[in-house]
């Protein structure tokens, strides 16, 4: 062995080394981090690389290009949540002049929160691998495509065909805007602001699409109504205001790599998932039409109770990259959360459907009368959504969510109870004021709460959790209650009694989730400003 000395003990007879040319030295610490020299050869292994993390940490965006990119990003879910409010008011409307019957023409509000809903599970894990940026941009161009197509259906199969490929887009889109916010704004003021905008989004687009979709179904042909969104979303994707909404937030969003690069695609689970949740909602939705004694209901139904122990096992078991990752279940009341919010969400579209036919078959109400009287859940939806964001770092999630259950709760009350004749102002107001409570503080607050308890991996995943909640509740709930009215309206001649039945169901689901979230959801206030030092080493780890 060859034995090497120090150069104290030879004294200062040995010169001092030559200095080492620029690709050989040791980088040296600036700030903290490590400075490499700009050149170096290639065949050095001692040579340190920099961190890709801090390769690509270009200037960071500004706060007015922050701001910019966090109003016209969430404007876009007004966009896509007008054509739930046009189907709502208008579907009576459209399904006649299709030839379709007043039970029938449901599947015309049901088919796009279907599919919306559905899809939103596959959108959030497809942004993960593939970027949150261009999955987004393709739910916009898919969105837009059928919105067109829609204006020439010309029956009802057609119709319901159009729209619910038409929600496919909308499924896409709501998980990447989630995504984008909650991975350009770390957890604090700014994501629930963010947050709290895409939840505002939500009524104005909804009761601003029943009020437009009234006067353009009321004074001119259907169709036209289908040509108007896909214009809307023109203006907001690629036309001539693309510039204003939807090109801006492409703009100005900050650089978006997919979280999971490397990744796949659990097509195998997206299947199972997509297709139990599809089954399970057509059976529903068809069984108050079909009846339970037709074979293909029953046999549907058992299909799709297959498709969902399929998923759960595929996901826990077989998947190597799961589309809904079981962990995210591990955080406290997580689980009981989503049960609770899916309940609530049946309840409000049981309502929202039923007092909308209540108004136009029961007072006579025109279309856009009707619109109009949707408007205070626009104006004190808007402000309630900025409330649940305010609410979050104060209160505890379950006292803000139980607000929205008790909210539920009552407009379900109101509209059992309403009589045949009796002016809006009464019970009608009430009930319309009332809920702009409900969507607003549970969508807001559980929107935040679930993006900032899993990592900014699974943003993602957190944005289709309660999206999918949101719009397959919404859409599963109107065939729970159809099948309850059908069976409780004296074959159609007693309609406000059928109607009265459905909402009593309504207060039991928005009960029982009031329930849920007073007595088991504890969910402490999250007063966190910026990313966790977990989530920061996450962000920092090279992809």
């Amino acid at each position: 062995m060859v034995h090497e000395t120090s150069a104290s003990e030879q004294g200062n007879d040995i010169p001092s080394p030559p200095p080492q040319p620029d690709c050989l030295q040791t980088p040296a610490k600036e700030d903290g981090k490590e400075k490499v020299a700009a050149s170096f050869s290639p065949n050095d292994s001692s040579v340190a690389f920099p961190d890709p993390a801090l390769q690509k940490s270009d200037t960071p965006p500004s706060a007015r290009r922050l701001n910019v990119f966090m109003i016209f990003i969430t404007l876009t879910q007004l966009v896509q949540m007008i054509p739930l409010g046009a189907g709502i008011n208008s579907s009576l409307a459209i399904g006649a002049a299709l030839g379709a019957t007043r039970i029938q023409s449901v599947w015309i509000v049901a088919s796009y929160p279907l599919t919306q809903g559905s899809f939103v599970l596959i959108g959030g894990r497809l942004g993960a691998v593939y970027g949150h940026k261009n999955i987004f941009s393709a739910g916009c161009v898919w969105w837009v495509l059928w919105a067109l197509c829609g204006g020439f259906s010309n029956n009802l199969i057609s119709m319901c065909f159009m729209r619910g490929l038409c929600g496919m887009g909308g499924g896409l889109m709501v998980p990447n805007i989630v995504a984008l916010l909650g991975i350009t704004f770390p957890p604090g003021r700014k994501r629930n602001l963010g947050l709290a905008l895409f939840g505002a989004m939500a009524p104005v687009g909804a009761a601003g699409g029943s009020l437009i979709s009234a006067v353009i179904v009321q004074l001119t042909e259907f169709k036209w109504l289908f040509f108007m969104l896909d214009l809307a979303d023109e203006f907001a994707s690629r036309g001539l205001l693309g510039f204003v909404v939807y090109g801006i937030a492409m703009v100005t969003v900050p650089a978006d790599e997919p979280q999971d690069p490397n990744g796949e695609v659990d097509w195998m689970g997206a299947y199972l998932g997509v297709g139990a949740l599809v089954l399970f909602n057509f059976v529903w939705n068809q069984a108050p039409l079909a009846g339970w004694s037709s074979p293909y209901e029953i046999a549907l139904l058992i299909l799709s109770v297959i498709h969902f122990a399929g998923f759960v096992y595929w996901e826990i078991y077989i998947a190597k990259e799961p589309i809904l990752p079981f962990n995210i279940w591990k955080a406290p009341s997580f689980g009981i959360l989503m049960i609770a919010i899916f309940f609530s969400f049946m309840s409000l579209g049981i309502f929202f459907w039923y007092m909308n036919i209540y108004m136009q078959t029961i007072r006579g109400d025109s279309l856009i009368r009707v619109g109009v009287q949707y408007l205070p859940l626009t104006i004190v939806g808007c402000a309630n959504a900025f409330f649940a964001a305010w609410l979050v770092p104060r209160v505890p999630a379950q006292v803000i969510i139980g607000m929205g259950c008790l909210a539920m709760v009552t407009i379900n009350v109101l509209l059992a109870t309403v009589p045949a004749q009796l002016t809006y102002w009464a019970m009608a107001f009430p009930a319309m004021f009332v809920s702009a409570f409900t969507i607003d503080l549970i969508t807001t607050s559980a929107q935040i709460v679930a993006s900032n308890t899993v990592p900014m991996k699974y943003q993602g995943v957190a944005g289709s959790l309660v999206g999918t909640l949101l719009s397959y509740g919404l859409s599963t709930g109107l065939g729970f209650a159809g099948t309850v009215e059908v069976h409780t309206s004296d074959n159609g001649n007693n309609l406000l009694r059928g109607y009265h039945s459905a909402a009593y169901l309504g207060v039991g689901l928005a009960s029982t989730a009031l329930i849920l979230s007073v007595g088991f959801i504890r969910i402490p206030k999250d007063t966190r400003e910026g990313w966790g030092e977990s989530e920061a080493e996450e962000e920092r780890r090279p992809a």
